[in-house]
């Protein structure tokens, strides 16, 4: 098993409570690091896992889960664990898995899952849907369809998603949160292939002709696997293509680090804006 089969990899250090009395990872803690890096394969795919397998009608069902053991991890060692699914069954999922430091395989493991009636547990031909996504992510597609619009064409799939990150998760008041910049404004929403959105966001012209980006917003179950990135990409290029020179954005001092990798930089002093530190930050086209 070579590193360079995997196209995913999620990086973890092994932590002190999970080393024995031999000063090695116990055997046991493979299978959870496993498990840890299946929930971040599913955000790659870009599917909230409870949402995406309600809109399949099913459930995913571990079989049979088998590990062979070659070298030790031990404390504070920084691991990959790389995962793929090699084949689709009827109703069987295979994913190969390797936990690697560096390039050294030091645990091999198969889990074996079938996709089922969640009342019944009984077996359910795998969704075409499902099949399709995850061939595609194996093959290097995108899992993203980005698309642009007004706020007329957009509104029944951005709006519940700024209701549910920034009204209901940051408690930001709703009367706050919907302004008439939103009528004028480029709107861009990112869907899943399941055809879910799952991240949001804004491009306004200001009256001094500059652009702003705003409105961001990402599903919290997919933050950290990059569409939060895409959205912004897509309305940056948006900007771009029309013609404008400058970008500010007024970000969350949490997400100012986001940006920066963006090729966004501060600008000013921090101030409060609905009770959220902000920064003003800016990025030349």
């Amino acid at each position: 098993m070579q590193r360079q089969a995997f196209r995913f990899f999620h990086p973890m250090r092994v932590r002190w409570a999970e080393v024995d009395m031999q000063k090695i990872v116990f055997n046991a803690h493979y299978l959870m690091y496993f498990d840890t890096a299946m929930a971040d394969y599913w955000r790659a795919l870009a599917l909230p896992y409870e949402a995406s397998l309600q809109a399949l009608q099913g459930d995913l069902y571990v079989r049979k889960a088998t590990l062979e053991y070659h070298a030790s991890a031990r404390a504070d060692e920084r691991i990959d664990v790389g995962l793929r699914c090699s084949r689709i069954g009827n109703s069987s999922l295979l994913f190969e898995g390797g936990v690697f430091r560096g390039d050294t395989l030091l645990v091999g493991g198969e889990l074996v899952y079938v996709f089922a009636d969640p009342a019944t547990q009984t077996p359910r031909p795998v969704p075409e849907l499902l099949r399709s996504v995850l061939q595609g992510f194996e093959a290097g597609e995108s899992m993203l369809d980005i698309r642009t619009g007004s706020w007329d064409t957009l509104q029944a799939h951005a709006g519940p998603l700024r209701t549910a990150v920034f009204v209901q998760e940051q408690g930001i008041p709703a009367e706050l949160e919907w302004d008439a910049d939103d009528a004028s404004a480029l709107h861009a929403v990112a869907f899943n292939r399941l055809g879910l959105p799952v991240a949001t966001g804004r491009l306004v012209r200001q009256a001094d002709g500059a652009a702003r980006i705003g409105r961001m917003a990402v599903l919290p179950l997919l933050r950290g696997a990059a569409v939060g990135r895409a959205v912004l990409d897509a309305l940056v290029e948006a900007a771009r293509a029309r013609g404008d020179r400058q970008i500010v954005l007024h970000a969350q001092r949490c997400a100012e680090g986001f940006y920066r990798r963006a090729g966004f930089a501060a600008q000013g002093d921090p101030y409060e804006e609905a009770g959220i530190a902000h920064i003003t930050m800016a990025r030349t086209l």
